[in-house]
């Protein structure tokens, strides 16, 4: 199948969860036999109109993020290339309708990945937006709820989830053991605290913590524990690789979740596949509580000291270093959930 992914500012100008997601989705379809092109402003040095790192190719629609411009050239330029799936990023707005466009020219469905992290303005222009894309793709049902009150068609939405690599999972070496991991950048949007408030009410107890990430708030987060009298047994080791977080998840009993948002709790899902429990607080913004309902090895709270709680009584369950359960998340498996949305819009769109 022939792809075309657009995106006007790629993770190489605005690195967000959102870009960075359907970038691997194109990587991905290209190693599995598809034929991808990205369009979008130039972000590789010199003059050609093509760059292919790997099995993508990225093709220039303008030298630079310039809206007019990239949105009078981004029609012809699909409908040249004759796609049969357009896949595009939207922000700005104004591109999905140039994508639309295209695709209405090359006969091709255009699908919309919502990832939730995008700032469209309050315009009618956006409203016009989300009424042009065939089908939108959202990670979570949070955001796809957001996607809804925005305006977007309800029977136009499907939700396709974040994936990991359960070969990696399954052959990374457990890193030491601790008893409870947490991860998410160190920003505003962390809530460590009640992580912490919890870990401060065992403090009789024996436990030990690592905290995965990095960020504008670390250190007043290790001043917090400092100020609890736990920072003792508390390590923050920064923003590691996905090789080291599987180890640590891997050697970790608990996963503890308290962000305010999440778009897609993406570390929480790698470290339940790593065999740890996880305990979610519940926050309105985070769609983290999505992944533990009707799971076993899991606990939904809603203050620190049900944290603390259930911190407790999750040392007497048994420690696992892999859950095969999460297999359905695998890279391979979400690819195909894309692949499927495709083959039906594509018989669709051409049945009508």
């Amino acid at each position: 199948m022939r792809v075309a992914v657009v995106a006007m500012e790629t993770s190489h100008y605005r690195d967000t969860e959102g870009r960075r997601r359907i970038e691997r989705v194109a990587g991905e379809l290209a190693d599995a036999g598809h034929e991808v092109s990205v369009f979008c402003s130039q972000w590789w040095d010199g003059y050609g109109k093509r760059f292919a790192p790997e099995e993508v190719t990225y093709r220039a629609v303008t030298v630079s993020p310039t809206v007019p411009s990239f949105c009078t050239r981004l029609p012809a330029l699909l409908a040249n290339y004759r796609p049969d799936v357009i896949h595009a990023v939207p922000s700005p707005p104004s591109v999905l309708l140039a994508a639309s466009l295209g695709g209405t020219l090359s006969r091709a469905p255009l699908v919309v990945e919502w990832y939730g992290d995008e700032a469209l303005p309050e315009a009618r222009r956006t409203d016009w937006s989300l009424r042009a894309p065939d089908q939108f793709v959202t990670p979570s049902e949070l955001v796809q709820t957001g996607l809804w009150e925005a305006g977007a068609p309800d029977d136009r939405t499907t939700i396709v989830p974040e994936s990991i690599d359960m070969d990696l999972v399954r052959e990374a070496d457990p890193a030491e053991e601790v008893d409870v991991v947490y991860a998410h950048p160190l920003d505003e949007s962390a809530n460590m605290e009640s992580l912490f408030l919890a870990l401060a009410e065992l403090r009789q107890k024996d436990w030990s913590a690592t905290v995965v990430g990095d960020g504008p708030k670390r250190e007043v987060y290790e001043q917090e524990a400092a100020d609890l009298r736990i920072d003792d047994r508390v390590e923050f080791v920064g923003a590691c690789d996905r090789e080291r977080r599987v180890s640590i998840y891997k050697g970790a009993q608990v996963f503890v979740q308290t962000a305010f948002r999440e778009y897609f709790a993406t570390d929480l899902l790698w470290a339940l596949a790593a065999g740890c429990i996880g305990i979610v607080e519940y926050q309105a913004g985070s769609s983290a509580h999505e992944l533990v309902e009707q799971r076993d090895r899991a606990f939904r709270v809603t203050n620190p000291q049900e944290i603390a709680d259930k911190i407790v009584a999750s040392a007497d369950m048994e420690r696992r270093t892999v859950d095969e359960s999460l297999a359905a998340f695998d890279h391979d498996a979400v690819r195909g959930e894309y692949e499927s949305l495709y083959e039906r819009l594509v018989e669709a769109y051409g049945f009508f």
